[in-house]
């Protein structure tokens, strides 16, 4: 039996009148990298919002891991090592990439509340900001602040303060938007790495990320799944060309 990282289940969304996710079934097995697309306003940032539990849904069941997460605050949902990045970069900008990383690590690590550790003194949390820094390819940025950082390179270090506290299950909100084909490309490179032996959910516009990085994409139009599959079905589905990829021949 395929063990789900995350379940969804007839998950609805409504704002006042307006019903933005309808009735939304998805599984998605542990180790797989999912990715979400659809056109704009298809309601794919406020999926990723009731996943994480930055929205409350109107309906339905969310389970990570087989536990029952809708309903939850989103710090406890990312306690259950469930982390998510957002379209718009969130960083501490005064803070160096390393004092970024490293404060990431701070709540898995058990550090928590305590504010009378001296972080500078604690070798085995400093060794693994070095650590994932080297992931991430900001080694020569280390004491730099973020806000002094390139928009690509900004981008890396949310994927790794993203990753930085143990998440199993990642949510990337739109990794590459507003990068050239060289950051993209990089970024890509980047995603697989973070992402090996964990689960990744993806919402992306870019459709040579989605088909070069997703096991399988669930395509959202109007609040509803329209359908689930691996890339090369997705890419000849007729009603996915019709909502979205546009004819065949430009899919």
């Amino acid at each position: 039996m395929t063990a789900h990282a995350l379940t969804l289940t007839n998950v609805h969304k409504h704002f006042g009148p307006a019903h933005i996710i309808r009735g939304v079934d998805l599984n998605i097995p542990v180790g797989e990298r999912h990715a979400i697309i659809g056109p704009n306003g298809a309601g794919k940032s406020t999926l990723f919002n009731l996943i994480s539990g930055r929205f409350g849904i109107s309906d339905g069941e969310i389970r990570l891991h087989d536990e029952v997460i809708s309903g939850l605050p989103p710090h406890e949902i990312n306690r259950k090592r469930l982390s998510r990045s957002f379209q718009i970069t969130n960083l501490f900008q005064r803070m160096t990439v390393f004092e970024n990383l490293r404060c990431a690590l701070l709540w898995a690590r058990g550090y928590k509340y305590s504010f009378w550790y001296m972080v500078n003194k604690q070798k085995a949390l400093n060794e693994e900001a070095e650590q994932l820094l080297e992931q991430i390819h900001l080694e020569k940025r280390r004491d730099t602040p973020a806000s002094l950082l390139s928009y690509a390179e900004q981008r890396a270090l949310e994927i790794g303060t993203t990753v930085a506290g143990g998440a199993n299950v990642i949510l990337l909100d739109e990794p590459t938007a507003g990068m050239s084909h060289t950051e993209t490309d990089q970024a890509v490179e980047l995603i697989h790495q973070v992402s090996e032996n964990k689960t990744l959910i993806m919402v992306e516009h870019d459709m040579g990320v989605v088909f070069g990085l997703a096991d399988r994409i669930s395509v959202l139009v109007y609040g509803e799944i329209i359908a689930t599959d691996a890339p090369e079905n997705i890419r000849g589905n007729p009603r996915v060309q019709e909502a979205y990829l546009g004819t065949e021949d430009a899919a």
